[in-house]
């Protein structure tokens, strides 16, 4: 039988799931921010992504383009908890493989300069915040302007990430 010093972890040893999750994220915003960098300030540093986030929308038709792949995959009522103006129901990185296509994802990862496996945990992690941002009202304006949102979006996004690698910060 072993003893509990030995089944206890050592300390700096990174087996804890939320270290290593902690870790991949660092990683993933460090290549984004990589991709972003020479630029001086955070609406600069925001360009790319918003290109990337832009073009995810573009390709989609819209947040109602969107909401409809969501719909499609079976992922409907995720979609639209995080338009509604209640709690924000959380989606894997499998299930946005599946929503968006590996093509898709390809594309993102490519322009994001990471994995595909990186670029569907960052959608994952990260997709529910913006689409709720964009929708204040609970619900989808085919109207509003969408880019320009992501554009006054990303750069306080991209600060709060900056500040807190896990993004959870309440505003």
């Amino acid at each position: 039988m072993q003893s509990k010093r030995e089944t206890e972890p050592q300390l700096g040893a990174s087996n804890n799931p939320k270290s290593i999750e902690t870790t991949k994220h660092m990683g993933l915003l460090n290549s984004i921010f990589g991709a972003m960098s020479g630029k001086g300030d955070a609406s600069g540093q925001a360009g790319p992504l918003i290109g990337v986030l832009g073009g995810l929308l573009a390709q989609s038709g819209g947040l109602q383009g969107l909401a409809h792949k969501f719909s499609q995959s079976g992922q409907g009522d995720t979609f639209s908890s995080w338009v509604g103006m209640g709690e924000n129901q959380s989606i894997s990185s499998n299930q946005i493989q599946n929503v968006l296509g590996s093509e898709q994802v390809k594309a993102l990862a490519a322009k994001m300069g990471v994995d595909p496996a990186q670029a569907s945990h960052f959608l994952a992690e990260y997709l529910p915040k913006i689409v709720d941002k964009l929708t204040p009202e609970g619900k989808v304006d085919p109207t509003a302007d969408h880019q320009q949102g992501l554009a006054n979006l990303l750069p306080a996004l991209l600060q709060s990430l900056g500040n807190n690698p896990r993004g959870s910060s309440q505003t």
